[in-house]
């Protein structure tokens, strides 16, 4: 950037131990480029999202954001955030830099209106000394449907409770469309509007977690997070979690643990993943310096995703994830190798307006309030309806 000096507002909701990685990153980068500053305002997630919108229609937005990617195109379709077409073809960006889902959850009616900073993926994490207690190899995690139920027998018969079925979003609900996705099934169509997770693929997926608790190698009601913080007490051997927990696990002293790639119980390897986005948000009046600015930046970031990944991410850029220095990241690098086998929602504004009725489906057959067909056959009910409103509201 050769412009005059100026100043760029950056949002974002990077309040968990991923925030300092980002603050080191913006701080370097403003240490380079003394034309440029970059100012990082952080909030909880829920109020970024409800924030930005405000303050763009008052003329008093940031320059540029994070998003996850289940709401870029709606974003984009209440003309929040600008599309970045020119800025992916000035940077050379193109899908064979990124992987092909990542990339094109960033679209919205075939425009570009993001770039992926990140993918993160849920990995199955082990105890070892459990796994070891009850006679398994801690260094074979079993990565089949038939060895991963065995694996959980076994405990069973040690006394240990193996994989805690958390009737939560985090993990239950991703856990549930990662399987749903394993058994071939698929939340929605393509364009969003039928909820197709009802299905055959769907109950299959639920009934599993439910089996999971009705043959007893989970316990009953189980609370948020008291899956993961089973498996640091040795409660539990294994726990279906996002890649944010490589640094919670790290932190505990004495733990001696792993991860791998989900274990493929349906008849395809899929894992659920959520990327976080970079976007440019639209502003009363354009300044060509900023917008040249904020490429420069996000170009800069994208580049040296590698500290990012040290707050446990996969970088989305490919030349970043294939580098040695993240294959030296063991655990990053584990769970980084489903790039190919993660999956999005499809790029359709109010998309994730439906994620509550499928927490609900879920939270409900796991708690055995439900069976899971009528837990899923209610939400898919309800979000065909949601999408044929979503539809009108956003303009098709």
């Amino acid at each position: 950037y050769t412009g005059p000096n100026v100043t760029l507002s950056f949002w974002n909701g990077f309040t968990g131990g991923d925030g300092p990685y980002m603050k080191k990153l913006v701080d370097q980068f403003n240490g380079e480029h003394p034309n440029i500053k970059v100012t990082m305002n952080v909030y909880q997630w829920a109020d970024y999202y409800a924030k930005v919108p405000a303050a763009v229609t008052a003329g008093q937005g940031p320059d540029l954001g994070i998003m996850h990617v289940d709401s870029v195109a709606t974003n984009a379709a209440r003309q929040i955030v600008l599309p970045l077409d020119d800025l992916a073809a000035s940077l050379q960006l193109a899908e064979a830099d990124f992987s092909p889902p990542v990339w094109q959850a960033g679209t919205y009616k075939g425009g570009r209106y993001a770039i992926p900073l990140d993918v993160h993926p849920l990995g199955m994490f082990y105890n070892k000394t459990v796994m070891r207690e009850a006679g398994l190899d801690p260094e074979k995690p079993p990565q089949t449907a038939g060895d991963y139920l065995a694996a959980l027998e076994e405990l069973k018969k040690a006394g240990v409770q193996g994989h805690w079925a958390t009737p939560f979003p985090f993990t239950g609900t991703f856990q549930f469309t990662s399987f749903l996705y394993q058994h071939g099934g698929t939340l929605f169509n393509d364009d969003a509007s039928k909820a197709m997770f009802g299905g055959d693929a769907g109950v299959q997926a639920l009934t599993w977690l439910v089996d999971l608790v009705k043959k007893g190698y989970s316990p009953k009601n189980v609370g948020q997070d008291a899956d993961v913080i089973a498996l640091k007490n040795g409660k539990a051997a294994f726990n279906w979690n996002g890649i944010w927990t490589i640094n919670t696990l790290n932190e505990v002293e004495g733990l001696e643990w792993g991860v791998a790639p989900l274990p493929q119980i349906g008849s395809q390897p899929a894992a659920w993943a959520g990327s976080h986005q970079f976007v440019v948000f639209k502003q009363r009046s354009q300044d060509d310096d900023k917008l040249t600015a904020a490429k420069v930046f996000i170009n800069w970031i994208s580049r040296h995703s590698l500290e990012w990944a040290k707050g446990g991410q996969v970088p989305a850029r490919k030349a970043i994830r294939e580098s040695a220095e993240f294959q030296a990241l063991k655990e990053q690098a584990t769970i980084g190798s489903q790039i190919d086998h993660l999956f999005f929602p499809p790029p359709v504004a109010g998309v994730a307006d439906v994620s509550p009725l499928i927490d609900t489906a879920v939270n409900s057959a796991i708690l055995l309030k439900k069976e899971p067909a009528a837990a899923l056959s209610d939400a898919v009910t309800k979000a065909d309806k949601l999408l044929e409103q979503n539809r009108k509201k956003y303009g098709g």
